[in-house]
């Protein structure tokens, strides 16, 4: 039965005979998967921030139910009254709150340093609050005066109390501050520089006590400085109450500031600088001027600057020093000199509005000068010491570029003269060995004893009538001489010129008597 089975699929199949036949009645053979290698997990985002979700609610829920029991004691538990007050048990009840559900998640130096972070950043807060505070009342009072343009072109010579803002303004005050702040500037700067200088490069027992003196009269009150001023310049010396003594109050208080700020960039000055610049030989004074003061060039200027600054806002030194005029003075040295702080100071003693919005006005421009150079400041120094801005790193590279190419001239100018100086060299060597070898060999006469036809010699006779003269050998130049035109000549060495043959060594040889 099995070969009637085989007999018939083999009929039925196609294809050449004693071809495998397909199992047609055969079922699918079972397969088995296994499961393949897990992949890698994808790796979760890590937060680099500091601020958690968990600080941040207990922050804002320690802080609404500090509000929500103050509002309790201060309207129901407590007859209590009063803004402060409110704000003090408010915020003395936050910090107890925040403590609390800190310490629900974490543990007693975390508690700890949450409390202090929160004061701190309370602080901060309060400060930054107190500063718009004074800055927007300062602009909203002054906004009468401010958009008047004659109020920063004019001065009060025609301007009474009474008068309107449209007439009159503070043009006096700007010109003075101007002219002292760049008396003061000229007599600080320089002082100020070569005294960190001083500090910094000469160490010793002198320069502490230099930076003693620098600190305390950093905390010098400003009103001290213009009796100084006031008593020397004015009473002693006998000047006049001007802007040059103004200008020299504030240079008092300026220069403890500028010594002080220079002091500390110029300490930021690599040491490994300064010991480069020696190791090449520059003295101490090249060291500071071409290594020190560039790379802490933004430094300083941050430093003169604040200075400036603080100079701009002095007011007790210049009402010693300066006097009041309601005209504009353009004279440092005589008569008196009204500053923005002064101006402002006398405007605002006037019970007349207009004259308190002067005031205001003047203390909103005070401001802003102050502001823009506080944030000049804060840009120029923002670059580390020998950080160059982009405007200087493009000066540098264009400088290198140059030096590159000098380099490149120069080192092509003395291979050049290198190769020329071998040149040269060869040619006289050459020029040595031809003037050696042209040399004549001067022979014996035939005539002499010894020698071929001489009389000592068998067979030698002198026909009668025969010259003695001797014989002279072939010129050197000839052919198959040494010099010759086939003698050869080194490798790499010029062709001479006929010039070059008239050589005195390479005439016609001479003969024994001189002939």
């Amino acid at each position: 039965m099995t070969t009637d089975i085989t007999n018939a699929a083999t009929e039925a199949a196609p294809g050449p005979p004693g071809a495998l036949l397909p199992d047609l009645a055969a079922p699918p053979a079972a397969t088995t998967t296994l499961p393949g290698p897990a992949g890698p997990a994808a790796e979760r985002r890590r937060s680099t921030s500091t601020v958690r979700r968990t600080d941040v609610f207990s922050a804002v829920g320690a802080a609404a139910a500090s509000l929500a029991l103050t509002w309790l004691f201060f309207t129901r538990l407590a007859p209590f009254s009063g803004g402060l007050g409110f704000v003090v048990c408010a915020y003395a009840l936050f910090l107890a709150l925040y403590a609390l559900l800190v310490s629900y998640d974490e543990d007693g130096p975390t508690v700890r340093d949450r409390i202090a972070s929160a004061i701190v950043h309370s602080l901060a807060v309060l400060l930054l609050v107190a500063l718009g505070f004074v800055l927007v009342y300062t602009l909203w009072s002054g906004r009468e005066a401010l958009p008047h343009l004659n109020f920063f072109t004019q001065d009060m010579r025609e301007a009474g109390p009474l008068d309107p803002l449209s007439v009159g303004g503070i043009r006096h005050a700007i010109v003075g501050t101007l002219i002292q702040i760049a008396i003061g500037l000229v007599l600080t700067v320089p002082a100020g520089l070569l005294c960190a200088v001083f500090l910094n490069e000469v160490p010793g027992r002198y320069a502490r006590f230099v930076r003693t003196v620098v600190e305390a009269m950093t905390a010098l009150p400003s009103i001290v400085a213009g009796l100084f001023v006031y008593a020397t310049a004015i009473l002693a010396v006998g000047l006049d109450k001007s802007g040059f003594a103004a200008a020299l109050a504030i240079s008092v208080m300026m220069l403890p500031i500028i010594i002080r700020a220079s002091d500390v960039v110029i300490r930021l000055v690599p040491g490994t600088l300064r010991e480069a610049s020696y190791a090449l030989g520059a003295p101490r004074w090249r060291t500071v001027w071409h290594v020190v003061l560039p790379t802490a060039r933004s430094g300083l200027t941050t430093a003169v600057i604040l200075g400036t600054a603080r100079g701009v806002g002095e007011t007790s030194p210049v009402l010693l020093t300066a006097g009041f005029t309601a005209v504009t003075n353009y004279q440092p040295f005589h008569n008196p000199m009204v500053s923005l702080p002064l101006a402002a100071f006398e405007f605002v003693q006037s019970p007349q509005p207009a004259m308190i919005a002067r005031g205001f006005g003047t203390a909103s421009v005070l401001v802003v000068l102050v502001l823009a150079l506080f944030v000049a400041a804060r840009v120029v120094g923002g670059r580390g010491p020998g950080e160059l801005t982009r405007r200087g790193t493009h000066r540098r590279v264009v400088a290198s570029r140059r030096d590159q190419e000098r380099f490149a001239r120069r080192a092509a100018r003395s291979a050049g003269g290198r190769a020329e100086a071998g040149e040269v060299r060869t040619e006289a060597l050459w020029r040595t060995a031809r003037a050696g070898s042209a040399t004549p060999a001067v022979r014996a006469a035939p005539g002499d004893p010894g020698e071929p036809g001489g009389p000592g010699e068998p067979g030698a006779s002198t026909a009668p009538g025969a010259s003695s003269v001797p014989t002279v050998p072939a010129a050197p130049g000839g052919p198959g001489e040494p010099g010759g035109p086939d003698t050869p000549r080194p490798p790499d060495t010029p062709a001479t010129t006929d010039q070059d043959q008239e050589h005195p060594d390479q005439g016609t040889a001479q003969g024994v008597d001189g002939s």
